[in-house]
């Protein structure tokens, strides 16, 4: 459930032929040369960089002219005259009257087909040259004859040689209202002896010259292109940048490309555009693969050593960097670099330094090197780069890696690693030596220190929790089972691990490993302090909160002896943050003294994560307004770091709090865009879970909220996060209330209530003890649920924690109302109301009042609860506590009282323009199915799926499956099939 497929955050993409995009002043220049005929234009570029398609485009556009098309086939041996004949296949023969003299009987060797519409043959030649000519003359009168406008030859760079002396022909006796031709070739593929190169040499007057070089696409063609495939829907700026750094912005690379990522699921719709699931490496497209091994098949076999050691070496790269490379001397080397860069395939630059003009071509010939050769351009490789100064370690490590090479694979690696850390890469410091930890065999002593800085690089990662972060939690902890590491390498490696377990909500193991580090921490008094800290905090594990306490005040004597002045800050602030988690109310003191900024990027990130555990501390303990201060600060520091993570962190304690104080507007896609950005965060991804329940349950959606609360209940409980478990056991607590079903309220509620009786932390029990009180009286238990008031009441004992203490007045009013005293129930209601109110915490203010309602309708006061209870059945409907305003107006009609009429605006506008079968689609999507399991349910196509799908997110004014599903439900959508269900 916390690892949902790719389909569920979008649909598959229908890939369609791409639209003709980035072209249009080639193609103004190509129309205007043609309309001042005669005119020659040549259309030259690279293989696949859309050539025919423009003169396609120009081929469709509805203009007054007769086009005469052929291509010149990529042949060994070509055929004479092979493409002006096809040029004619689309005429069946020569109408009658066309006027041809004899001198078309020429013609008769060349289309046999024709044989009745032509002039007799005519007597053969002796002389060569002239039977050509007078070919030649034939062809022309045949084109004139068909009053042909323009003629195109496509792919001229292979056209045999008497084609193009026909085509020299044609240009001299061209005449004001005579032919046009439009040429297309690859430069680089027209030898210094070709007859193209004379095409433009020599023109009589009167003749309009073009030359259109068409260049690779911008980034913002690629995106249009790609998005005009995948039915116009936008695609992200990484993806842009990825696809064509990696393509050139050559159009079919990137056609092939797109194609090929669809076929293998590469693609999904999330957040309103198309985005790439992993972008890491882009696989060859076999017609890209195909056309680069041609080409390089042509040249000499020291070019193709050359192409094969650039293509290994990957990035720009000297001649004597190459040559070493492919075992050449320098001049060899030279020239077979001028003769690829001739053909076009290798680019250099300023500085003499070469590769590969496209990144796919240097793919398909590095795939094309056979494995056994790999080895050992890889091993050349790294003993070339190893003569730059200063040396390219993490290009030393990779290729040393390919080689097999382990002792300078580790020793680049970790050269790699340091340079990484300093320059704020923890990221590539972490792949280089996660790397080397899971392929090198390497002595017990050097995997303990690769795998302790591995550790220590991760944690200074800004990323979200992803597949780098899930890659080195399991290095690390298959480095612990290595046979001889000493306790101190164990206690190093397992520091980082535990406080990185922390990151992935594995509270429990995290405890484990942290604890196991202490004891032989004592060489280094930072980090056993720091370890200790975070044993101090209380989020999990069985001990008391005296235990952790103890860790804290440890730590704080180590704190003691350090000089540091931030590390000391760091160890403050995690001591406040753990203090606040265990109730004490001398954290505050040391809140107080927390700097508002830090001098360098880690002194930033340090006290922006100290003031949003603060805030978190906070929102427990019900000081909102401290909350919001402390969240600013922590957003304003995440944001000027550019941390994701952190901003992650701070933005659903902000949704928290949002909940809390009542501003709910938002909230729904609030929620939805949490769980999509922290699904790889468990703890994270249920927070966002639990506000979407909490909203639930407010707005009367029964169902979901309890699946939802199930969810975090249980995930909380398998991680170890036992704080997390109370809010999700008191709501299934009140929701089983509702239906008089108090065992089993009680029932979920004995696991969280041991929890806090066993730590003695009271104060997360704001949600619990009036929850697990209810129950206790709804069950008879009077004594147990004094006594437990009489607990809460002595927990908070010298606490300013707000919002408990306005749970404990709730408690006291259930209780006077248990034994029928509804005067002091009341009064007890009325203050509780007061404390929420204060806070502020509406929503809870709204519910006391509703019992304070009652309480007074109990007493006989009937007309004064009835006010009350109508002035609660508003505002809880204007809040967006729907649910609640209903059980509401059911009570004033049980008593007697006219509901007051508010307007509900039934379903919102959206909501009631989705057709049966979408909304079918749509109730689909809220069960969780995937597309291909709603085409299987409704019997229909997937494609049919994907439309009905995109239309009702259009509808709903959607961009994800995630917030189809919240809005859907939260529209009303399904509210007489819930009413059914229910009465059923």
């Amino acid at each position: 459930m916390l690892d949902p497929s790719p389909e569920d955050d979008g649909t598959s993409p229908t890939v369609s032929t791409p639209r003709f995009v980035g072209r249009d002043r080639e193609t103004a220049a190509l129309r205007s040369a043609l309309a001042r005929p005669p005119a020659i234009v040549l259309v030259e570029g690279e293989a696949g960089i859309g050539k025919s398609r423009l003169l396609r485009e120009w081929l469709a556009a509805p203009d007054q002219r007769t086009a005469l098309v052929s291509v010149c086939p990529p042949l060994r041996e070509s055929l004479t005259l092979g493409p002006i004949v096809d040029a004619f296949l689309g005429i069946e023969r020569p109408m009658p009257g066309l006027g041809l003299t004899e001198l078309a009987g020429a013609l008769r060797p060349l289309f046999p087909e024709w044989s009745s519409s032509l002039p007799p043959a005519l007597s053969p030649l002796d002389d060569a040259k002239a039977a050509r000519h007078r070919l030649f003359r034939a062809l022309d009168e045949l084109l004139r004859a068909l009053r042909v406008d323009v003629l195109v030859l496509e792919d001229a760079h292979w056209a045999d040689e008497v084609t193009l002396e026909f085509l020299l022909f044609v240009i001299s006796r061209q005449q004001s209202d005579g032919l046009s031709l439009v040429i297309s070739y690859r430069p680089e593929e027209v030898d210094d002896g070709s007859l193209l190169l004379r095409l433009t040499s020599r023109l009589p007057a009167g003749v309009t010259q073009l030359r259109i070089g068409l260049a690779p696409m911008r980034p913002d063609d690629t995106a249009a292109l790609v998005s005009s495939m995948l039915d116009g829907n936008p695609i992200s700026q990484e993806f842009t940048t990825f696809l064509h750094g990696r393509t050139g912005g050559v159009p079919l690379a990137v056609e092939e490309s797109v194609r090929l990522m669809c076929d293998r699921a590469d693609l999904v719709f999330r957040d309103g555009q198309w985005v790439r699931l992993k972008l890491r490496e882009l696989q060859v497209p076999p017609t890209v693969r195909d056309s680069t091994r041609e080409r390089v098949s042509r040249l000499s076999p020291t070019a193709q050593q050359v192409l094969r050691a650039a293509a290994t070496l990957a990035e720009r790269s000297s001649v004597a960097t190459i040559a070493m490379t492919a075992d050449l001397s320098p001049a060899a080397c030279r020239g077979a670099i001028a003769e690829a860069a001739a053909a076009g395939v290798l680019d250099g630059d300023d500085r003499g330094r070469w590769r590969f003009r496209h990144v796919l071509a240097a793919n398909a010939v590095y795939e094309a090197i056979p494995l056994t050769d790999r080895r050992h351009f890889h091993l050349l490789a790294g003993r070339a780069l190893e003569h730059l100064h200063p040396p390219p370690v993490a290009r030393l490590a990779h290729h040393f890696r390919e080689a097999r090479e382990t002792a300078s694979w580790a020793r680049y690696a970790e050269q790699g690693a340091e340079l990484a850390i300093a320059s704020g890469d923890h990221t590539k410091a972490v792949d280089l030596l996660v790397d080397l930890l899971s392929w090198a065999v390497l002595p017990p002593v050097d995997r303990a220190r690769v795998a302790r800085i591995a550790g220590v690089a991760a944690l200074g990662r800004r990323e979200p929790v992803d597949e780098v972060y899930h890659r080195v939690v399991r290095a690390l902890r298959s480095v612990l089972e290595t046979p001889g590491l000493s306790a101190r390498q164990q206690a190093e490696i397992r520091n980082p691990l535990g406080r990185l377990l922390i990151t992935g909500g594995e509270a429990q193991a995290a405890l484990s490993e942290l604890e196991q580090a202490v004891a032989n921490l004592d060489h280094d008094p930072f980090e056993a302090a720091r370890a200790m800290t975070y044993l101090g905090w209380a989020y999990a594990g069985p001990w008391p909160a005296s235990t952790h306490r103890r860790w804290l005040d440890r730590a704080a004597e180590l704190t003691a002896q350090i000089d540091s002045p931030a590390q000391r800050l760091n160890l403050a602030g995690n001591r406040a943050a753990a203090l606040l988690m265990l109730g004490e109310e001398e954290a505050w003191d040391v809140v107080a003294g927390m700097p508002l900024d830090g001098t360098t990027a880690a002194e930033r990130l340090d006290v922006a994560r100290i003031h949003v555990n603060v805030g978190t501390g906070a929102l427990i303990w019900g000081r909102y307004a401290d909350a919001e201060e402390h969240l600013a600060v922590a957003m304003r520091l995440a944001e000027a770091e550019q941390a994701s993570r952190l901003q992650h962190n701070v933005r659903l304690e902000q949704a928290n709090l949002a909940w809390n104080t009542g501003r709910w507007d938002g909230l729904a896609e609030t929620s939805a865009a949490l769980a999509d950005a922290d699904r790889d965060r468990p703890a994270h991804y249920l927070g966002s879970v639990r506000l979407a329940a909490r909203l639930a349950a407010a707005a009367g959606r029964r169902r979901a909220a309890e699946e939802q609360f199930r969810l975090v209940l249980e995930e909380s409980a398998r991680l170890g996060a036992a704080d997390d478990t109370m809010e999700a056991a008191a709501a299934l607590a009140r929701l089983w209330l509702t239906d008089g079903n108090g065992r089993r309220a009680l029932k979920i509620t004995n696991a969280p209530m041991d929890t806090v009786r066993r730590k003695g932390i009271w104060v997360w029990a704001t949600d619990l003890v009036p929850a697990r009180i209810e129950a206790l009286l709804a069950v008879g238990d009077l004594t147990a649920a004094i006594r437990l008031a009489d607990q809460f009441a002595r927990g908070l004992r010298g606490r300013t924690a707000p919002a408990p203490r306005a749970a404990l007045t709730v408690c006291r009013a259930l209780l006077h109302a248990a034994v029928g005293d509804q005067s002091r129930a009341a009064t007890a209601y009325d203050r509780a109301a007061r404390a929420w109110s204060a806070l502020p915490r509406p929503y809870d203010a709204l519910r006391a009042r509703e019992r304070q309602a009652e309480a007074l309708v109990a007493q006989g006061r009937i007309e004064q609860g009835r006010e009350l209870l109508a002035a609660q059945y508003e505002q809880l409907f204007r809040l967006g506590a729907r649910g609640d305003a209903d059980r509401v107006a059911q009570r004033l009609r049980e008593h007697g009282a006219e509901v007051p009429r508010l307007w509900r605006g039934g379903r919102r506008g959206y909501g009631d323009q989705l057709s049966p079968r979408e909304l079918d689609v749509v109730q689909l999507v809220v069960a969780g199915k995937t597309n291909r399991q709603i085409s299987r349910i409704l019997a229909k196509s997937p494609a049919t799926v994907d439309q009905q799908l995109r239309a009702a997110m259009r509808k709903l004014k959607v961009s994800s499956r995630t917030a189809l599903a919240v809005k859907a439900v939260e529209a009303g959508v399904f509210a007489e099939e819930d009413s059914r269900d229910d009465a059923s």
